[in-house]
């Protein structure tokens, strides 16, 4: 099932450069953080799910590409964004190869089933990467 998301031709040209703009710095630095890394963990202070996800995908000898947008009473606009442009509600934001696979519980099921070294493995660039 495809998520749905509002057409360009249902907003208002008035308004279209607002929507744009907003947060354009952050989701800039993400898609080039996602585009240019094999594995990019996005979080924030104070969440401990954000450490589980770097301490086991570390522990599985991955290196790993860490961003943090504030903590659970600032920078809350920034990470607003990032939900509403992935659709992913909750930090922290794992992508692997410039796919989103979940949080620190999809990582770990899919180190478990090797899933996600094939990921790795793979030759197949960068959805993020083709898109550039």
């Amino acid at each position: 099932m495809t998520r749905k998301v509002l057409d360009n031709n249902q907003i208002h040209p008035a308004i279209q450069s607002a929507i744009s703009d907003n947060q354009f710095e952050i989701m800039n630095e993400v898609t080039e953080a996602v585009a240019n890394n094999d594995i990019v963990v996005i979080g924030m202070g104070g969440n401990p799910h954000v450490g589980t996800a770097r301490k086991v995908l570390k522990a599985a000898g991955h290196p790993v590409t860490y961003l943090q947008y504030g903590g659970y009473l600032s920078q809350w606009r920034k990470r607003n964004a990032l939900k509403m442009w992935t659709g992913w509600a909750t930090f922290p934001m794992v992508f692997v190869k410039g796919n989103l696979i979940g949080g620190a519980t999809e990582a770990r099921t899919l180190i478990d089933n090797g899933e996600l070294q094939k990921m790795l493995d793979s030759s197949e660039p960068s959805p993020l990467t083709q898109a550039s």
